[in-house]
């Protein structure tokens, strides 16, 4: 056999080996009924152990954990999405946190999905949710956003404000640390804001 033909015959098998390959790896990785780009196998295996220590880091752990997520985007979807309805509130949070900061809007329709208990509906969870729609683009939740400036927590009124702010470009003058009366003031104008930015049919849609 000459020696184009026998390097013919070589690259022809190493191609199949490969196409085999990539076919495999595809169709025992990606779930038939995932709508997300799925992870490599390494990828995923690095998601998975994340998600696992996810519940039990804290502080600026959680908060590097939330990035790389974010940062990973959509492989990490059906993870964070079954995260979000986690029992435990901050798991459920930190996967919301995570989902919002992609600023993907496709995600919306799967964030009003979500199931939860009545009980998780009215609270801090709540927020959060109304945080990661807004940040997707979403501002039916605003309203939501909106009370929650009026929280007595100086945190939950920042980062209601931060969601608010990176969305609309806007401040309303509110600021998380002024006297309650001069925060009134504040909520009232974003009330008003809402209003008319909802009157005028000019709101983004989900």
């Amino acid at each position: 056999m000459s020696l184009n033909r026998w390097t013919a015959l070589i690259l022809s098998v190493c191609l199949s080996a490969c196409r085999t390959t990539s076919s495999n790896v595809r169709e025992g990785s990606q779930p038939s009924d995932s709508p997300w780009v799925q992870a490599s196998p390494l990828l995923g295996q690095q998601i998975q152990d994340e998600a696992a220590r996810l519940p039990f880091s804290h502080g600026f752990d959680r908060l590097e954990q939330i990035r790389w997520f974010a940062g990973v985007g959509e492989p990490a979807y059906d993870v964070l999405l079954e995260m979000a309805e986690d029992s435990r509130d901050d798991v459920a949070a930190a996967a919301l946190a995570a989902l919002g900061a992609t600023l993907d809007s496709r995600l919306v329709a799967h964030i009003h999905a979500l199931e939860w208990s009545p009980e998780r509906v009215q609270g801090d969870l709540e927020l959060e949710r109304s945080r990661c729609l807004v940040r997707l683009g979403d501002w039916s939740a605003m309203p939501n956003l909106i009370d929650g400036l009026e929280d007595e927590r100086l945190f939950t009124r920042s980062l209601c404000l931060d969601a608010m702010r990176e969305a609309t470009r806007e401040t309303n003058g509110f600021d998380p640390r002024a006297e309650k009366s001069q925060r009134d003031k504040a909520v009232a104008a974003w009330r008003q804001w809402w209003l008319a930015r909802s009157g005028e049919g000019i709101l983004p849609k989900r």
